[in-house]
């Protein structure tokens, strides 16, 4: 009897379910389900980088996605024999103990703060700067060295203390909070136990501290220098975290009846969406895998052996086995990098939403083709025109810290900059400085991974920008001075969390072997172009410049304000 397994893989602005074949990775049926109050705009304040999701769009996109597949599949529901959950993150929520979603109990509907706090959530960044300032002075461990040295104000503890401090109702209705890939895998699975429920690994070694060598979360004493509240909290979290290579739980009987699914379906610990992706995109040592989205997350693997004793600086973790099962996941990232395009985009958009949609001169349904045409063809031909411009002309440069960096050296508090404007700087010059930005931004990556030892063979890009964009993959590849390969997955994250599926449910031993029978072939691959490649490295010099300036200036400004402050 074949076997089949269902990847979900949560993203900022809806989640994905595939039907994959075990026997070879080939997708039988796909859905999305866009997040409605997401899309509306509802729970969130851009201006203060205030990012929350309601639960109930994920929930209900979770119902929709996996009852699609499995009627429009036609496969028998005992052969669809494993889950396994990706989502975004750190995007941790309250729940009661009971494992509901505060957001889900009278009182809290429309409370943001009771609501999921999405990883571009920035409105935690005092409380990281206390974490890490405490870290360090506080004479105890280090709780920061396996994630970079520098806790984010996008992750866990973070927020989480920031939320009590601004809401009293929501710091003493939240018996405890989940990571979203966790709270989510938790709602299908049979095991209602809050206290004992599986958390995945990924998501507590990158985003929480938690590490063996000190016995998982950090002690009582010190989050109890932070606030109290913390130091109650641990208790009612986890010791143990698991790999998502093992089984949550079985399907429960709710979900069994709103999927058209058995309860004999096993449900997989959760994962993040770069882990998974990672090995959607057949991960190996050597090999650094970008996920290109709205963000990126680079995603490595290393023995033990090869990592030794590093704790590698600057990064957002590392973490045995939250990639695969017996080697070391590395993740790093760029806060913004489809959103930096995005931004502009919104920018130019504006006379579009606040002028001719309410012109007078033309009627209610040119108003919305026109509008619609513009949405549609704007990067498209901001892309067409930024390829003829010719390296001798002069291109501003940018910086691509519009939603802060992430890495190397997360700090959510600087901002984006343009130099070297002038009168005959034009929308495509714009629009080519910011696509060299973001190719900058990786090749800082880049560099602090093989500065700390980690040496890059291959380099692989997945998702929409890495499918859709050979403008930002060649530029990336010129930049990087590599060959850049692109998987031929729509999918690959929810792809990857199928590979774990098929292991939790034992049709594989390992997440390598599944991740070889199963993962995405390639469609593409982009060389640099020597001549291109040694502009690029002129270029990259002016960026950094700018960089230095702008740090060194975002650093004087807050001293000052500190002082006075104090």
């Amino acid at each position: 009897m074949k076997k089949y397994v269902i990847g979900l893989d949560y993203g900022t602005d809806s989640v994905r379910a595939v039907l994959i074949d075990t026997e070879n990775g080939s997708e039988i049926a796909s859905s999305v389900s866009y997040y409605q109050r997401w899309k509306e705009g509802k729970y969130c304040d851009p201006s203060a980088n205030s990012f929350r999701q309601h639960p109930s769009d994920h929930i209900e996109g979770l119902e929709k996605t996996i009852s699609e597949v499995v009627r429009e599949s036609g496969i028998p529901p005992e052969q669809i024999v494993s889950i396994c959950i990706d989502t975004t993150g750190s995007s941790p929520l309250p729940v009661t103990r009971e494992g509901k979603a505060l957001a889900l109990v009278p009182g809290f509907e429309e409370n943001s703060n009771a609501m999921m706090v999405l990883w571009k959530d920035h409105t935690a960044i005092r409380e990281a700067e206390e974490i890490n300032t405490l870290a360090k002075t506080w004479g105890g461990e280090d709780y920061t060295k396996y994630e970079g040295g520098i806790y984010s104000s996008e992750w866990f503890w973070a927020k989480i203390l920031h939320i009590s401090r601004v809401d009293e109702a929501v710091k003493n209705a939240a018996y405890t909070w989940m990571e979203h890939c966790d709270f989510m895998t938790f709602l299908l699975s049979d095991h209602q136990n809050v206290a004992d429920f599986k958390r995945s690994r990924c998501a507590a070694g990158h985003k929480a501290m938690w590490h063996e060598s000190w016995g998982g979360l950090p002690s009582e004493e010190f989050l109890n220098r932070l606030d109290p509240s913390l130091g109650k909290l641990r208790e009612k979290l986890y010791k143990e975290t698991f790999t998502s290579d093992q089984i949550a739980g079985h399907l429960n009987e709710e979900w069994a009846a709103k999927t058209g699914l058995t309860t004999n379906t096993v449900i997989t610990v959760g994962t993040f969406d770069a882990h998974s992706g990672a090995v959607g995109a057949k991960v190996e040592e050597n090999t650094l895998i970008r996920i290109m989205g709205t963000s990126t997350c680079d995603i490595m693997v290393a023995s033990g052996e090869t990592i030794g004793d590093t704790t590698v600086k600057g990064i957002c973790g590392q973490v045995d086995g939250s990639v695969i099962p017996g080697l070391i996941g590395l993740e790093a990232g760029q806060s913004a990098f489809g959103d930096v395009l995005a931004w502009y985009k919104d920018i130019l958009m504006w006379p579009v939403h606040q002028i001719m949609m309410h012109s007078e001169s033309i009627s209610e349904e040119q108003k919305t083709k026109l509008a619609g045409e513009m949405e549609h063809e704007l990067i498209r031909k901001l892309t067409l025109e930024a390829e003829k411009i010719p390296h001798a002309d002069t291109v501003p440069v940018a910086l691509d810290w519009v939603n802060g960096r992430r890495t190397p050296d997360a700090d959510q508090e600087l901002k984006a900059a343009i130099s070297q404007l002038s009168l005959g700087t034009k929308a495509p010059h714009i629009f080519k400085a910011l696509v060299n930005a973001i190719c900058f931004g990786a090749k800082k990556i880049v560099d602090r991974f093989e500065d700390e030892g980690l040496k890059i063979n291959k380099v692989i890009g997945i998702g929409g920008v890495a499918r859709k964009s050979p403008l930002i993959m060649q530029t990336l590849a010129n930049v990087l001075d590599m060959s850049i390969a692109v998987a031929a997955s729509d999918q690959t994250p929810a792809l990857g969390a199928a590979v774990y599926a098929a292991v939790s449910a034992g049709i594989y031993p390992t997440v390598q072997e599944a991740s070889r029978k199963m993962g995405s072939a390639f469609e593409a691959e982009y060389h640099p172009k020597p001549e291109d490649a040694k502009i690029y490295r002129e270029l990259m010099l002016q960026y950094q410049k700018l960089a230095d300036f702008v740090e060194h200036n975002t650093k004087l400004k807050n001293s000052r304000k500190e002082l006075q402050n104090s």
